[in-house]
């Protein structure tokens, strides 16, 4: 970017503090968080901060999303140096959009109470994973294609069974390696919008969420949407271990962090169906 396209900066608050809503197709990346000689969100979206803002700056994400997962409504909190200087929100909004690459965009940028911390006070993330139920030769990077035929009022029945307070050992990866297994769903389910043909989307709502949990908990409903597992089944995974349920991960194509809930804030409304079409 040439000199000339930066905005002219103005002097800001000591250590402010910028809340930033994000979207991102994580089909190159590897997941959210920054790595060493990999290629990541966090890792992109700092760089280009640090040359608008100084080396000094700091970002945290409210999710950290797998690799090739992807983000509607991603939330970081941007931490400025102290002697930071910016230009107010909404040219430093264009500025930073003109410094990132086109597969990630910052949707808005605002101030935020010198306390907010993206992660630490989120008390809700929305995930949605979208399922073709027919061969597509444009949604692929987007979607799971599922070749069974589906009985979504089955799945949806099943997905409504995880809402609560549940042990999701059976859902996740490397059980071991997390300090709780239990979470707390807000909200699960499934439906087959019908502005979207041969679309189905499973929602899920919960305090926080485990390593892959998302994608087995989709593997599951799918298995129950073929007809392969009873709601019973699903229910029996809460206090039974079961290997098959790791073999049944589905891709992270059709995966989508779609919203972050604080304490005091709607929920923001739910994207169409057909996002991430323009």
């Amino acid at each position: 970017m040439s000199p000339s396209r930066v905005p002219s900066p103005t002097s800001a608050p000591a250590g402010a503090v910028l809340r930033a809503t994000i979207e991102y197709d994580g089909g190159r990346y590897r997941g959210w968080q920054s790595q060493v000689n990999a290629r990541t969100v966090q890792g992109t979206l700092l760089a280009a901060a640090r040359e608008l803002w100084g080396v000094g700056v700091r970002l945290h994400g409210a999710g950290r999303t797998d690799a090739g997962v992807h983000a509607l409504g991603q939330v970081a909190s941007v931490h400025l140096p102290p002697r930071a200087r910016a230009a107010a929100p909404a040219e430093a909004l264009r500025s930073w959009n003109d410094l990132l690459p086109p597969d990630v965009n910052v949707l808005s940028l605002a101030p935020a109470p010198a306390s907010f911390h993206a992660r630490h006070d989120a008390v809700r993330r929305t995930y949605r994973y979208r399922i073709a139920r027919r061969r597509t030769g444009f949604g692929k990077p987007y979607v799971y294609w599922a070749k069974d035929p589906l009985d979504v009022g089955a799945m949806d029945r099943a997905a409504r069974l995880l809402a609560g307070r549940h042990d999701f050992a059976s859902f996740c990866e490397n059980p071991e390696g997390h300090d709780s297994t239990v979470v707390v769903v807000e909200s699960a389910g499934v439906a087959a919008p019908p502005e979207a043909d041969g679309l189905v989307l499973v929602r899920i709502s919960a305090s926080h969420f485990l390593w892959k949990m998302v994608r087995r908990v989709v593997g599951i409903l799918l298995e129950v949407g073929a007809g392969r597992m009873s709601e019973r089944d699903v229910a029996r995974l809460f206090v039974e271990r079961d290997e098959r349920v790791a073999r049944l991960t589905v891709p992270p194509s059709g995966l989508f962090l779609e919203s972050v809930g604080y304490p005091g804030e709607a929920d923001p409304p739910a994207p169409h169906p057909l996002r991430p079409a323009f």
